[in-house]
């Protein structure tokens, strides 16, 4: 068994020091077995390993280490100005040699993220039709109707445990990009192994095409997707219904089906349809609202008080905004065990159209009304800051410099230590700068950012990159690092945020214990196994989030908490459970160490 799911070849539950067999369809060798990117090592094949695969002659001579091998790699990579053309080399790399690019991710994670994900996989998605060189994942087009089941079965791999799916309608914050968004399937994916530990293997990366209404990639001759306007309606529903009855029939009960930047109508409509037969799980909704608790749990540290005790106001009502204002008043409810109607009401949100309030519930969509309150119409956000007076202000409306002068002194006069989170991005978007909110807070203001943004410069003062410790971080929809400048013992934070801290370690814990459903539960519990991994000495340096360095430690804490809630809620199928959840969760883990051949 190898993360609850058995194999059929004896690599993925043999020990490193275990010699194994290089299957293919048959015994790989020679050639084949060069351009076998699972099995492949280039110069790492022994003199041995040389003789009995018959690779004599078709390798120089020389004979390299993986670890040689990944410091020539880094120095390569470091010589392409263009993130992009990284990404590139990235992408060739795991398709010549699948573990080395996992051990050349897993060890500069910092590093190295932003290159396989956001922000350059944006860029990549932009130009997919100009960088398409192979074909990754499968695409499920509307010329495939009615035979969805048999394009499933001309994938190589039947063990499939995680399913990354998008329809390219809202890809970041870049808006449709039609089939050009199989980028961000791919991506994801690549981190569940590097971040997560589930084997390459395992992961389906899928994009449903159903036409895209971007009219320059319809004009765009290199385009690699359906020429047509989206499909909607039925015939949308219909391809939907029959992937996810085909995956369920090919793959089984407990393969985790991830939707990715799917646009807002349809996000909430299928995550409500299939939540009830399916495990699926909306990382738009779902895993930027578990991160983002998971910090304010932590701040709660820095600030003082309960959840329950503070007010929450949002800019954006769209997945992001109502999928974390419903996770917060999910924990206030379970740690003051009000109802959740109740704790709601701690939580507003602003729109396009303002304060959102009970007189306009009959025109709201219906994923906005559980947040309209009773309260007179309030038009702008400074208002409404002045007159719900929130202890925190989130964020994740993607409209930039929203987050004015105005509203930041106006939190700052509510609150000594007001709690900003600008989570949209790119940094363009982002609802205000690091320095916007340090100088117009004075200096008060707990802030984290979707966004990187330069040293801050307050009071008079320049704070270089020498200055600056900077860890990767996360608390937003997509990003990356995490910087504080300290000023005489005041501690600046600017947390930019990505959900690789908890989609990872989230689908692993579901995996492990063969979870038939994901339960609002186990979001919490991951919620709070990732605040639980900030300790003193990252409080102490204003810090909210653990370093990023040791993330996948902190994804096996984070699956044992999920699995642990998935056997104490009655979810789970892996039997016996097993006694200590943490270290099951290591020993699940892929490994990226090259293997030795007979």
């Amino acid at each position: 068994m190898m993360n609850g799911v058995e194999k059929t070849n004896g690599e993925d539950v043999a020990t490193e020091e275990q010699l194994i067999t290089p299957w293919t369809v048959s015994v790989a060798s020679g050639y084949t077995l060069l351009r076998d990117p699972r099995h492949n090592k280039g110069l790492a094949f022994t003199e041995n390993e040389r003789d009995a695969h018959y690779l004599r002659g078709l390798l120089p001579p020389a004979l390299m280490t993986q670890e040689l091998q990944e410091k020539k790699l880094m120095h390569n990579l470091r010589q392409y100005e263009v993130p992009l053309q990284r990404y590139m080399a990235m992408m060739d790399l795991q398709e010549r040699n699948e573990r080395l690019f996992y051990k050349l991710l897993i060890d500069n994670v910092e590093e190295l993220l932003p290159v396989v994900y956001t922000p350059t996989v944006g860029e990549a998605c932009q130009k997919y039709g100009s960088i398409f060189r192979r074909p990754q994942g499968l695409y499920i087009s509307l010329k495939e109707k009615g035979k969805i089941l048999e394009v499933l079965k001309n994938w190589p791999e039947s063990n499939i445990q995680v399913i990354v799916v998008t329809d390219g309608e809202r890809i970041l914050g870049l808006g449709d990009l039609g089939c050009q968004g199989m980028g961000i399937p791919v991506g994801k994916l690549s981190l569940y192994t590097a971040l997560g530990g589930l084997r390459p293997s395992a992961c389906l990366p899928v994009t449903i095409d159903v036409g895209t209404n971007n009219e320059k990639l319809l004009n765009d001759e290199f385009y690699i997707g359906l020429r047509q306007r989206r499909a909607t309606g039925q015939e949308y529903a219909e391809l939907l219904e029959e992937f996810m009855t085909a995956v369920k029939k090919n793959y089984g009960e407990k393969v985790l089906v991830q939707f990715e930047d799917f646009a807002n109508h349809n996000a909430f409509e299928l995550l409500e349809k299939y939540s009830p037969t399916h495990l699926v799980f909306n990382d738009d909704i779902q895993g930027t609202a578990s991160v983002v608790l998971a910090g304010l749990l932590a701040a709660l540290k820095l600030v003082g008080g309960a959840l329950a005790d503070h007010r929450f106001l949002f800019l954006g009502a769209g997945e992001a905004g109502t999928g974390i204002a419903e996770l917060i008043a999910l924990e206030i409810s379970k740690q003051t065990k009000a109802p959740l109607e109740e704790t709601r009401k701690k939580i507003w949100l602003v729109d396009s159209k303002g304060l959102i309030v009970s007189s306009r519930k009959e025109s709201l969509q219906h994923f906005k009304k559980p947040w309209a309150h009773d309260h007179e119409p309030v038009k702008g956000l400074l208002d409404a800051v002045k007159a719900i007076k929130p202890s925190v202000l989130i964020g994740s409306s993607g409209v930039g410099k929203t987050f004015t002068k105005e509203v930041v002194e106006a939190m700052a006069s509510i609150n000594e230590k007001p709690l900003i989170l600008a989570l949209s991005n790119p940094t363009s978007q982002s609802e205000c700068t690091a320095e916007e909110a340090y100088t117009w807070s004075k200096g008060r203001a707990i802030f984290a950012s979707g966004s990187p943004f330069d040293p801050v410069e307050y009071n008079r003062k320049v704070f270089v990159p020498g200055q600056v410790l900077t860890l990767p971080i996360v608390t937003g929809n997509h990003s990356v690092y995490q910087k504080f400048t300290i000023i005489s013992g005041l501690h600046l934070q600017i947390i930019q945020a990505n959900n690789a801290y908890i989609f990872p370690g989230f689908g692993l814990g579901l995996i492990m214990s063969g979870a038939i459903r994901v339960h609002d539960d186990m979001l919490l519990a991951a919620s709070e196994a990732l605040a639980a991994q900030v300790k003193q000495e990252h409080f102490d340096k204003g810090l909210i989030y653990p370093p990023f360095s040791n993330i996948r430690n902190i994804s096996a804490n984070i699956a044992a908490k999920v699995a642990a809630k998935a056997y104490e809620l009655g979810l789970a199928s892996r039997l016996p459970r097993p006694k200590d959840l943490v270290k099951y969760a290591e020993s699940c883990m892929y490994s990226p160490v090259y293997r030795s051949y007979r």
